[in-house]
């Protein structure tokens, strides 16, 4: 415990405690967004298809202009980037809520929320893609470095477990224009914050003159895209089990009980990834990726059993132990084998596959749940995680991190600002091992 406590005590030295609260509070807005504008538009309109649609619409736009939003990030560093994307998803999300409350057609408001989808700051990924160049900057370990993701994925998980939560209680009080406007003041503010702080000078972008010079971008390993097929599948696991625990509940006459299963399952998901930062050396990436897929498959076997409520609530929030230590291991993965300069894109790519993979599985997982009850939808989870096995199997990864010096990392210049970054004196250490050798990281806010 106290090791672990150290470890975590290391990440804030590097961050500064201000940064993961500002960007935990920037990632909110993708987690209410879709579910707020949902519940807004068939409330509005009347219609869950017109309501479908937009929110089809506003996933889409995310999963197709999320890699962009990286690579500019990757180009022109995160402040512009950031900035830009949170002023635009303010006014587009603050525009659906005007269009769905003054009747505006299915066309426009579908744009509308395309428009919000695909102009999400992608908080999440950058944070994870900041928050690493300033372990590498300061010569952190790898132990650090895992922490720096595991710590990462907690804040998705709550996130994503307190943003519909946020937003269901926003439209039960008052109304779901409330809960998307508040996205839209929470994304302007804390978007903007976390685009200001002083850590943006890590992440500052490719030099001018390499771009200019026609450097190729570096290709990616065959890892990479295995990792993201695996994230595709978890999305599809956490889509179908919507959909799932929507119809048992339905059919059981407790809807409400739907929102507070998945939740459950989600704190559950955030506990174990904060503890992964204490998983032992030994432990690499490949065999945790094994682990994790494996268990996802042995613990979502019993959905297809489960017709009662309890047992639903037991089955699920034990699966939630699974779907953390997956989702952080891809990330690290990810992290470790792509080139600095194309980190951003590598990332928001790696998210815009978990969110394809949940929207195409909550359609089709909808639809079979209508038709077979809820274990048809629950059957596509097991077979996403059948699917995420095999990946992980047949899949090589590297032992170790590749070796440094085939290309500069994507960080700001040596001239440091006024609170700098300062360098620790880095040892060789194996994988999952090493804390910074002296005190470094960020000595500012």
């Amino acid at each position: 415990m106290a090791s672990t406590v150290s470890t975590y005590r290391n990440v804030i030295a590097l961050t500064g405690p201000l940064l993961p609260i500002v960007s935990f509070f920037a990632r909110l807005p993708v987690a209410m967004s879709q579910f707020g504008s949902v519940l807004l538009v068939s409330e509005t309109s009347g219609s869950l298809a017109t309501a479908g649609v937009v929110g089809g619409c506003l996933s889409a736009g995310q999963v197709v202009f999320g890699p962009v939003l990286g690579r500019l990030a990757d180009r022109h560093g995160q402040r512009p980037v950031v900035l830009v994307a949170a002023a635009v998803n303010a006014v587009a999300t603050a525009a659906l809520v005007t269009g769905a409350l003054t009747g505006l057609a299915t066309a426009p408001l579908a744009a509308i929320g395309a428009v919000a989808g695909a102009s999400v700051p992608l908080i999440g990924p950058l944070a994870r893609t900041r928050s690493v160049a300033l372990a590498h900057r300061a010569g952190a370990g790898e132990g650090v470095v895992g922490a720096v993701h595991s710590l990462e994925g907690t804040l998705d998980e709550v996130s994503f477990v307190f943003g519909p939560a946020l937003v269901g209680l926003a439209a039960l009080a008052l109304h779901p224009a409330v809960a998307l406007g508040g996205a839209a003041a929470l994304v302007a503010v804390f978007g903007t914050a976390y685009a200001l702080h002083p850590t943006a000078a890590v992440t500052a972008g490719s030099p001018a003159r390499a771009r200019a010079e026609g450097v190729r971008a570096p290709r990616q390993p065959r890892v990479v895209h295995a990792v993201r097929g695996s994230l595709a599948l978890q999305g599809a696991m956490f889509g179908a089990c919507q959909a799932g625990i929507a119809s048992l509940t339905a059919r059981l006459g407790v809807p409400g009980q739907a929102g507070i299963v998945y939740a459950a399952m989600g704190v559950v998901s955030a506990a174990v990834g904060l503890a992964l930062g204490a998983l032992p050396a030994r432990f690499g990436l490949r065999l945790r990726w094994r682990v994790a897929t494996g268990a996802a498959l042995v613990l979502s076997v019993p959905l297809l059993f489960t017709q009662t409520l309890w047992p639903l609530y037991a089955v699920v929030t034990v699966l939630g132990a699974a779907y953390a230590p997956h989702l952080i291991t891809a990330f690290a993965l990810t992290e470790r084998v792509v080139a600095p300069s194309r980190l951003a894109e590598s990332m928001a790519f790696a998210a815009s596959s978990l969110v394809a993979g949940q929207a195409v599985a909550l359609a089709v997982s909808g639809r079979l749940a209508e038709a077979y009850g809820p274990a048809g939808a629950f059957a596509v989870a097991v077979g996403a995680a059948a699917l995420c096995l095999v990946t992980a199997l047949v899949t090589r990864v590297p032992s170790a991190r590749p070796a440094a010096g085939a290309e500069a990392p994507a960080v700001a210049p040596a001239a440091a600002p006024a609170k700098a970054f300062v360098p620790a004196q880095r040892t060789a250490s194996p994988e999952g091992s090493g804390t910074p050798g002296a005190a470094g990281g960020y000595a500012g806010r």
